[in-house]
Parts: structure tokens; sequence; C-alpha cells
């Protein structure tokens, strides 16, 4: 049962979902106006490019034998999904979510690519970060950021996504995919790039 419950967190909290509820919380949060049809069409287009072209080209990879799982445990198998993952992000970035249409979105964005490019130099180099923490970490910060910069009480957030980061780090090193220094590579991968774009539109 345990063994069942640390692999779900793994499963439920996976990094591709990441950057839909950052969009999602954005949404939910900001005071300010954005005409419904634009966030369904935002929202829409962050789900097919951010899960559902990750999860068909990865089984397109898996199909050419270059990846083995979902989970990209070596640091070989993640090259190519890392590197697409950039492409797809900086696609966002030009057609999608330009700064000058939802600045904060924009940065937190521009955030995900750094850690995105940040995590597949260090594969270049052999050296593993745990890509739940990344995605989660960011996420995190990006929560805390819109918090402050709108005033607005989200606490219940924050203690959330403690517990929740807290539960994937448990996971990971259960399931033995990570060690504890991948994980804190991981976690501060994911926090200093949305803590320096903050300044940006804070």
């Amino acid at each position: 049962m345990k063994n069942f419950l640390l692999k779900s967190i793994s499963f439920v909290f996976h990094p591709l979902i990441m950057p839909l509820l950052g969009v999602m919380f954005y949404f939910h949060k900001t005071p300010r106006y954005i005409p419904k049809p634009i966030q369904n069409a935002k929202i829409f287009s962050i789900v097919i490019l951010t899960i559902i072209l990750p999860i068909l080209l990865f089984f397109l990879l898996k199909t050419v034998n270059k990846v083995d799982s979902i989970y990209l445990k070596s640091t070989k198998e993640r090259l190519i999904p890392l590197f697409i993952n950039c492409v797809i992000i900086t696609l966002i970035l030009i057609r999608v979510l330009t700064p000058n249409e939802i600045v904060e979105l924009y940065y937190f964005f521009l955030g995900i690519l750094c850690s995105t490019l940040a995590c597949f130099i260090m594969a270049i180099f052999k050296v593993k970060a745990s890509i739940h923490m990344i995605a989660a970490s960011g996420f995190f910060m990006f929560a805390i950021a819109v918090g402050l910069h709108y005033q607005i009480n989200i606490n219940g957030t924050i203690a959330l996504m403690m517990i929740i980061i807290g539960a994937i780090a448990t996971s990971r090193l259960h399931l033995k995919a990570h060690t504890n220094q991948e994980l804190i590579i991981g976690l501060i991968t994911g926090l200093f790039p949305q803590l320096l774009f903050m300044k940006y539109w804070l």
C-alpha cells in the first residue's frame, strides 16, 4: 500500500502538469480582468503543448528506443526530451504567452525555460537533477510571487505546496529514483530562475 501511494505521488505530480497548474493558478488568483475566452484559449494551448504533445513525442521516442520510461531515469535518456521541451517552451513564449500580453505568465515560462536548459546542460555533463523537484519548486516560487504581486493571502497554497514538495521528495527517495543531492539540485534549479525573474514583473 505504501509503495503504491508513493508511486502514485510521482505520477500524479508529474512535471508535465506543473506549467498548466501555474497558468490555472494565475487565472484563478489575478484581480486583472482577462476575458474568459482568452483564458480558455491559453489553457487549451498549454494543455496541447506541455502535456499532449510531450506524451505523443515520448511514445515516438520509446518506439525508436531512445527512452525507456516516462521518468527518464538516466542522463542519456533525458537529452532529447529536455531539448524538445526547450523548443516547446520557446514556442509558447513566442506564440502563446508574449510579454506584452500577460507579463506574469511570460516570465513564469521564461523561468521554466531557464530551468529546463539548466537541467539539459547538467544532463550533458552527466549530472542528474530531479525534474519533479524542478517543476514543483518552480510553481511554488511563482505562486509566492503572485501572492506578493497582488497582495493576496495564499497561505493555504503555500502550505499545500510544501506538503506536496515533501511528498514528492519522499516518493523519489523511496523509489530510489534520486539521491538527496539530486533532489536539492532540482529544488534550487526550479526555484532560482523564478526568483531571478520576479524583479521584472513584481
